[in-house]
């Protein structure tokens, strides 16, 4: 069981009145991992709660998420459901329209930005992102507070592969969860690639030496990976609409050694089922 939060963060009643508390998901609807997005900013900016574009956006709708006086405790969920990364504490001091929030930091809580990790079970409200402290402090525990800042999760199994082009690519870049690439080149298989915007999906195989890993390298550098309705997208949208909307999955995985053909059988299989030759972005 873990430790209940507020034994780490001591908040008086009257602060936790006082205090909201932000658990940010996605950047929108269809945007970046708000993880992901703390993730590229640099490691001075992490140490101080300072990363910029992660946290304190102050509204929602027509609606103020807080006003100045408030503290705020902000926190991106990791790839884990209900796990979160504590990433900034602040006193509000201003809150411009349809702006991120003016903060002062407190300092108070530096040492735990980016090393606190804690179990929030945030429910269906996927649409809000900031509730009153008093809602989650009681149920929220403290899973671990770890030795230096957080860098990245840790391979989770090939059930588990679900990535946007911008992680995929930090991954490759050798940034992020040194392990993944690794695992990605040790097996074949089927994957489909979703486009966020449309809802379109491509369904491909990777068959034969360096495995999902070499086929997947193939369209972070083209983009399109040589398929003609991806490079007639390519060709209409640019490189830049690829690495927002795009999502990796694989479906099925094999070994190295599998027989490819029925790899492709499989492929063929998983276009009839999902119709991507029809209503995505297959052309054979």
């Amino acid at each position: 069981m873990g430790i209940p939060l507020n034994s780490i963060l001591r908040l008086s009643e009257e602060q936790i009145k006082n205090s909201k508390i932000e658990l940010n998901m996605n950047a929108g609807s269809r945007g970046n991992a708000y993880i992901d997005m703390w993730l590229k900013r640099p490691e001075a900016e992490k140490q101080q709660g300072l990363a910029e574009g992660c946290s304190y956006w102050g509204w929602y709708g027509n609606q103020r998420n807080f006003y100045p006086g408030h503290w705020v405790f902000s926190f991106a969920r990791l790839y884990r459901e209900d796990e979160w990364l504590f990433v900034s504490a602040g006193k509000i001091i201003d809150v411009p329209k349809d702006q991120r929030a003016e903060v002062e930091i407190l300092k108070e809580f530096e040492p735990l930005f980016g090393r606190m990790i804690i179990k929030c079970v945030k429910g269906p409200t996927f649409g809000r992102y900031v509730f009153n402290m008093g809602k989650y402090l009681n149920d929220a525990t403290v899973k671990e507070i770890l030795p230096a800042l957080y860098s990245g999760d840790t391979f989770q199994g090939y059930d588990r592969v679900h990535l946007p082009f911008a992680k995929l690519e930090r991954i490759f870049r050798g940034e992020i969860l040194p392990t993944y690439r690794d695992a990605l080149e040790c097996v074949t298989g089927i994957y489909c690639l979703t486009d966020r915007n449309t809802g379109k999906l491509y369904i491909g195989s990777a068959t034969g030496e360096g495995g999902v890993a070499q086929r997947w390298g193939n369209y972070l550098d083209s983009k399109h990976g040589g398929n003609k309705k991806l490079r007639d997208l390519y060709n209409k949208k640019g490189s830049g609409y690829f690495e927002a909307n795009f999502d990796f999955t694989l479906l099925e995985y094999y070994g190295l050694s599998y027989d490819s053909h029925k790899i492709l059988e499989r492929e063929s299989y998983w276009k009839e089922c999902l119709d991507t030759r029809e209503h995505g972005y297959n052309d054979n």
